[in-house]
């Protein structure tokens, strides 16, 4: 087993040609230093693959930021985009990121991650997971002194949050459908126990009741996009048959879509779709999801703008919400749509030509 000692100040000052004080000063940026003393240290450091102490530079006093990200499941897509976003954003204001994912239902969990940030000495908190007011109190109580940014609460709820209009979005999407014609709306939600689900579902029924509609058929996924697979396909087998759906999160619109299709139905000419996120690959599902867009890369942005400066001791900033907008694409259209363009079809015969090849394919 070997035990390689690692590159020390003192073994950079000795390559380099310089003082130890030289090179501590290169390494916590000072200014008082030249710019050739200042390339010949980094040259030094970078031909002895030097790595900063990062513990020993927070005990002296002298740490860069170093943001704690507690969020809700990566594998899910827009989680991981957030994450991605902040990771992005702190990069460029020279702070360093850990993270903690809540890989468990409730506010024990979130505990539980947030312990473990702050056991790492963070100097500011984000917590992207879904939090009922009492619970985001608790939390916030937990980081004591430690600044904290809520990015999945009520817009209500008395602590430092960025969030989306979920009543903005709600809106958008019913009125879209509204304004085509649609009667028959059906609404995919997600978890109850996300309040981000509940503000979304709550905001639908909200305008759908304003325009007199009804939903006929209410849904809950768990974001993923087999539980949107599952729930159509249940609702569809049921016997109940929508123009249109509302869906929670484009996973789960990925899954309905394909359940429409296994139905033997069309993607908007015979039930139309809105996702929720804007997720990257949205663009890409087949057909392209119209979808609520949140800014990802905005709220990366200001999330790490904002606590730092919480972290800076500048006044709160309460509770920010940012703007949706509505990304029309090709998954919704009037409901009756009967009569057929040649491009639609062209591909009606291009998939019985590959139903045909497959059937032949697998004939004995």
């Amino acid at each position: 087993m070997s035990n390689v000692k690692p590159v020390t100040l003192y073994d950079v000052a000795d390559h380099a040609g310089v003082s130890y004080q030289t090179v501590s000063r290169v390494v916590n940026q000072a200014s008082h230093v030249s710019a050739k003393t200042r390339h010949k240290v980094e040259a030094a450091m970078a031909e002895l693959n030097y790595i900063p102490n990062r513990l020993a530079q927070q005990l002296a006093g002298k740490q860069t930021p170093l943001i704690g990200v507690a969020t809700a499941n990566l594998a899910l897509h827009a989680p991981s985009q957030i994450v991605a976003a902040i990771k992005s954003r702190a990069d460029q204001s020279g702070a360093s990121v850990v993270i903690a994912m809540v890989e468990r239902n409730g506010i024990d969990a979130c505990k539980a991650a947030v312990h473990n940030l702050l056991s790492q000495r963070v100097t500011g908190l984000i917590i992207n997971y879904p939090l009922d007011e009492e619970e985001a109190i608790a939390v916030a109580a937990t980081c004591g002194a430690v600044p904290v940014l809520f990015l999945d609460v009520g817009e209500q709820t008395p602590v430092n949050s960025i969030i989306f209009s979920h009543d903005d979005g709600a809106r958008l999407g019913v009125e879209h459908l509204v304004q085509r014609g649609h009667q028959r709306i059906a609404l995919l939600s997600g978890p109850r126990t996300s309040v981000s689900a509940r503000l979304r579902h709550a905001g639908w029924q909200k305008y759908l009741a304003h325009y007199q509609r009804p939903p006929i058929a209410e849904m809950e996924g768990d974001w993923s996009a087999m539980s949107g697979f599952h729930q159509t396909m249940q609702m569809l087998n049921g016997g109940t048959l929508p123009t249109a759906i509302l869906v929670a999160n484009d996973q789960m619109a990925l899954g309905a879509m394909r359940a429409i299709s296994e139905s033997g139905l069309r993607v908007a000419a015979d039930i139309s779709v809105i996702g929720y996120d804007d997720t990257e690959d949205s663009a890409c599902y087949l057909p392209p999801l119209t979808t609520i867009r949140q800014d990802f890369p905005l709220l990366g942005k200001t999330s790490v703008e904002t606590l730092l400066q919480l972290s800076q001791g500048e006044s709160p900033s309460g509770n920010l919400r940012l703007p949706v907008t509505l990304i029309e694409r090709k998954t919704v259209l009037p409901p009756d749509t009967q009569t057929a363009t040649p491009q639609a079809l062209a591909e009606s015969l291009m998939q019985l030509a590959r139903q045909v090849s497959l059937l032949n394919a697998n004939a004995p």
